[in-house]
């Protein structure tokens, strides 16, 4: 799930003078300029690549020769031994490194510049590989770390297989059928009956809305999102005439289901209940041209239609990490608002992991003080060190923050009042270095004061074990030893927590998540409090079994609060050995409790590409989070400049389109490297049952924050394929997922691929560039092909506006806009897509010299 490799590099905050020991060194950290290159990427002939940090000295002091570390961050494994012979590169912890000078280091004079080249483990794919959160910390002053400031990844120009070029692009854009506007369907996500009728409807601040007295909130909120629109009240007649909105009570109409139908004197939504309500008039809202959102409007028009409609999953949700990185609750709030407006009525968020815990807890607010803060520290003791790029000082953005009572309050009454509920995620007993570290905390404050007892009461490691191991992300000391008692007084103490703040909220809670993923190999074996639990527990033979301890009593506990135990799929499998190789099996125990499982396992080669269907086939509800075709954190395509992970697989907004849920093999066609799969691979694999349909119980879209340091990159790399995710989740089953003819099959998707296409770049992705004041999302870069002497461009979503230019530069929103073919004379000639707001995308490069990749 979570298996990283490296991330951008944003670093930009202190600058200093210091000292490299006793003797004052007059020397200013913001003097150092550096630069990350590739140099070789198949180095030696191996699957490695040779890159380099240049350092250039561009103050007007020496550096000196030593005395002096640098720190980054990267989750990629490294030779210790620089290959430039000026330096090692150590693992500190997890993802945090550090390169010391050696004697092949001669001190810098200004104006010069030193190279720092070194091994990778693995050939470089995009810009995420680069390290992040470069910093210094002077040996003589070890307590503070200074930012290098100025640090920017070259340019490369990739040979390596499976590299998406705007040729290749192209390419595929060409196939997509450019559909007139009014040709489209109006409403978003596809209902499940939609047609269009003669006629318009004026909407202006004279219209009536009439609301059955269980719709009165809803009448609020549509009154309130036309007079959004107008800039002025709606006036509510008191004796209605003319036009009027109508929110009738049906009760034959399945619980989240509506019925839409506008004719030009009256627009009625029918549902029977609140959710219903609320799903039509977000219907309605969508009927609105996107252009009535860019300004305030004298009156709208809408078409007439007639539209019947209900969700196909009950479980449309998105899990967003806010635990990597943060998010501030700003955020969280406009995510939830576009979800919402699509329908989707889950928000998992993951509060707490190695890096950060984000809720603050009031029986234990060390969780807070201490393990929601990052910076420069190698003993974790007040706060957490360095990771994804946080860099040194404890006020950075993404590193340190948290989400206090009122904040999460408000949080949970936002997403309340738009039917959307909240699961939050604790994630235990792996990935959780933070309350680890914030428990120690906690200890050694209370033993300081003499309180034994107190200080014991919530420790998550036994001070005692020796356990060695290392987690996938290379921790050394972040899993919860789950044979101490303290750790369920610990657990039971946040359930009641977590529980008294959605109470006073309001707030619909069912479950918590308690995680349950990537514990790694010989955790606990060493464990003092494991071997004593062992000897007066026989059914405890080995570590394996306390994975059933632990979630059994979890489980235990949430039952008698009346909630139910959710996880990752690892959390309901018993590891077993089949045919003298370890396994995994659906875990008999849990099937009875009916423990929600997310399954995010289903890597195209790594042998557990079933893992979902077995566990829904044997009677767990599933809720497919699958990396192959929902996960935000992975790169769109295989190009240097697009960011994100890949170590799953490459995810456009086509793999969330063309996910089929319940045969998720039948559009398989590439693997996590791009190639194309051997479907051999499949043999063998469980297919759904008819039973374990009933078990899928929805599907989940996830962003992992490793690379999301701010809220316009978490817009990038959600927005627009959270629109996909809502299509699959909301509308009935396509025809072409189910036509048991390949070629029809093909032919019907797409066709229906080009019309989601034309309405998200004609009526979504605009309305999204306004809507909640407008989201940040991917403009995809365009495709180009010299044809003929001409230069040829198009865009995945018709409708957004493509520029160029001839003279170097890149394209603005003032360059010249490609209405056809140009013609080429030679030198490098860029195209760059844009949305109604003028935001660019990345850019397309042609010609002689074109260092696109």
């Amino acid at each position: 799930m979570r298996k990283f490799f490296t991330t951008v590099l944003i670093a930009a905050f202190f600058m200093g003078t210091a000292f490299a020991t006793n003797k004052e060194i007059k020397f200013k950290v913001a003097d150092l300029h550096m630069s990350w290159q590739v140099v070789d990427n198949n180095y030696q002939n191996k699957n490695q690549a040779l890159t380099a940090l240049v350092i250039t000295n561009a103050g007007h002091d020496v550096l000196p020769a030593g005395g002096w570390k640098f720190y980054f961050n990267s989750g990629r494994g490294f030779s210790e031994n620089a290959v430039s012979g000026n330096a090692k590169i150590n693992q500190i912890n997890g993802d945090l490194y550090s390169i010391t000078p050696t004697d092949g280091f001669k001190e810098l004079k200004p104006g010069a510049s030193v190279r720092i080249e070194y091994i990778n483990d693995d050939p470089v794919v995009n810009a995420t590989d680069a390290p992040e959160g470069i910093y210094m910390v002077w040996d003589a002053q070890p307590e503070k770390g200074y930012t290098i400031t100025s640090f920017n990844i070259e340019p490369y120009k990739p040979t390596y297989h499976g590299l998406v070029t705007p040729e290749i692009v192209f390419d595929r854009n060409k196939n997509t059928i450019d559909i007139p506007a009014e040709q489209l369907t109006k409403v978003f996500p596809t209902p499940a009956t939609y047609q269009e009728t003669s006629g318009t409807i004026t909407l202006d601040d004279k219209i009536n809305i009439i609301a059955d007295k269980d719709f009165t909130k809803e009448a609020n909120y549509i009154k309130e999102s036309i007079a959004d629109l107008l800039g002025k009240q709606i006036i509510n007649a008191a004796a209605p005439t003319g036009t009027a909105i109508y929110l009738t009570k049906v009760a034959s109409i399945a619980p989240e289901g509506y019925e839409l139908r506008v004719t030009p004197k009256s627009i009625t939504i029918n549902a029977s209940t609140n959710t219903g309500v609320f799903y039509g008039i977000q219907s309605l809202k969508t009927l609105v041209p996107a252009a009535a959102l860019a300004k305030k409007q004298k009156a709208i028009q809408i078409p007439c239609v007639d539209v019947k409609d209900q969700p196909r999953f009950g479980y449309r949700a998105v899990m967003l990490d806010v635990a990597r990185n943060f998010q501030p609750k700003k955020q969280v709030l406009k995510l939830i608002e576009a979800m919402s407006l699509y329908k989707l009525n889950v928000l998992h968020l993951h509060l707490t992991d190695d890096e950060g815990w984000r809720l603050e807890l009031p029986s234990l607010p060390e969780l807070t003080s201490v393990g929601s803060k990052r910076g420069h520290t190698l003993d974790s003791k007040h706060f957490l060190p360095p990771s994804h790029g946080s860099g040194p000082d404890l006020d950075n953005a993404a590193g340190t923050g948290f989400y206090n009572r009122a904040d999460y309050i408000e949080i949970l009454k936002y997403a309340t009042d738009r039917h959307v509920t909240v699961v939050p995620e604790i994630e235990t007993p792996g990935h959780a270095r933070a309350p680890i570290k914030a428990m120690n905390a906690r200890y050694d404050r209370l033993m300081a004061e003499g309180k034994k007892a107190e200080a014991e009461q919530y420790l998550l490691n036994d001070l005692n074990d020796k356990s060695e191991y290392r987690s996938v992300q290379y921790w050394n000391d972040n899993v919860i030893d789950v044979s101490l008692p303290s750790t369920y007084n610990f657990v039971q103490t946040v359930v009641n927590d977590v529980i008294g703040i959605y109470k006073e909220a309001g707030a619909p809670l069912a479950t918590i998540h308690f995680g349950g993923d990537e514990v790694p190999p010989h955790v606990w074996e060493k464990s003092p409090a494991y071997l004593a639990l062992k000897a007066t527990h026989p059914e405890i033979q080995g570590t394996n079994d306390l994975w059933y301890y632990f979630y059994g009593r979890v489980s235990d506990i949430l039952k008698a609060k009346g909630l139910h135990l959710s996880g990752w799929e690892e959390m309901a499998l018993r590891k077993t050995v089949l045919d003298g190789k370890p396994a995994y099996v659906p875990n008999p125990d849990f099937t009875k409790e009916h423990l929600q499982a997310d399954v995010w396992n289903n890597v195209l080669g790594d042998g557990q590409e079933d893992l979902a269907y077995r566990l829904a086939n044997a009677g767990y509800k599933v809720v497919l989070t699958c990396v192959t075709n929902l996960y935000f954190d992975m790169a769109s395509y295989k190009s240097f400049d697009e960011p994100g992970y890949y170590w799953g697989a490459f995810l456009g907004i086509d793999k969330f389109y063309s996910f089929i849920p319940y045969d998720y093999f039948k559009n398989a066609d590439v693997d996590k490297n791009g190639n194309p799969i051997n479907r051999s691979l499949f043999i063998g694999k469980q297919r759904l049952t008819d039973y374990g349909k009933e078990n899928i119980i929805g599907l989940q879209g996830a962003l992992w924050a490793e690379t999301v340091k701010s809220p316009e990159r978490m817009d990038y790399m959600i927005f627009p394929r959270l629109l996909a995710l809502a299509e699959r989740a909301w509308a009935r089953d396509p025809q072409w997922a189910t036509d048991p003819d390949p070629v029809k099959a093909q032919q019907r998707y797409q066709q229906a691929w080009s019309g989601f296409l034309n309405v998200l770049g004609k009526r979504e992705l605009p309305r999204l560039s306004y809507y909640a004041g407008g989201y940040n999302y991917r403009v995809p870069k365009p495709g180009i092909s010299l044809q003929d002497g001409k230069y040829l461009s198009n865009v995945e979503f018709p409708g957004l506006t493509i520029r160029y230019t001839t003279n170097g530069k890149e394209p603005e929103e003032s360059s010249k806009q490609y209405t056809g073919p140009v013609n080429y004379n030679g030198g490098v000639i860029k195209f760059r897509a844009f949305d109604p707001k003028g935001r660019g995308s990345n850019v397309a490069e042609g010609g002689s010299n074109s260092l696109n990749p």
